[in-house]
């Protein structure tokens, strides 16, 4: 068990470093998206998101804060769910369906992060 455990963290780390990585190099493109949804302060909140996912993710995948990282990480994908993946706004139904994905891809990361830390705090 502990080694799906392992497996698992590393994994979720190296995703949200990939995705903060990805956030610093295609800040022009991401901006534009996050201006398109209404997001205040495009372009800083572009490199926000990468700062944050890029810590985070490099603290879990470090095990030397978890707990740390999966705090920046949760707090950068809330309002990124809510004020991006707004799918309950949209009429399209295929940009429907798309941001609904999204919506419940990053529901899913942060219900995954939550449990890996109520684990980390239990065993201490």
């Amino acid at each position: 068990m502990e080694l799906l455990f392992i497996v698992g963290h590393l994994g979720l780390g190296i995703y949200f470093l990939y995705s903060g990585l990805n956030h610093l190099f295609k800040v022009g493109y991401l901006s534009g998206y996050a201006a398109s949804k209404g997001v205040p302060f495009p372009k800083l909140s572009i490199i926000a998101s990468g700062v944050l996912f890029t810590l985070g993710g490099l603290a879990i995948t470090s095990w030397i804060t978890p707990d740390v990282g999966i705090g920046l990480i949760v707090l950068a994908l809330l309002p990124i769910t809510t004020m991006v993946h707004n799918f309950w706004s949209i009429n399209d139904p295929m940009q429907r369906a798309g941001e609904e994905i999204s919506f419940a891809k990053n529901i899913a990361l942060i219900s995954a992060l939550l449990v890996i830390l109520a684990y980390i705090l239990a065993i201490g």
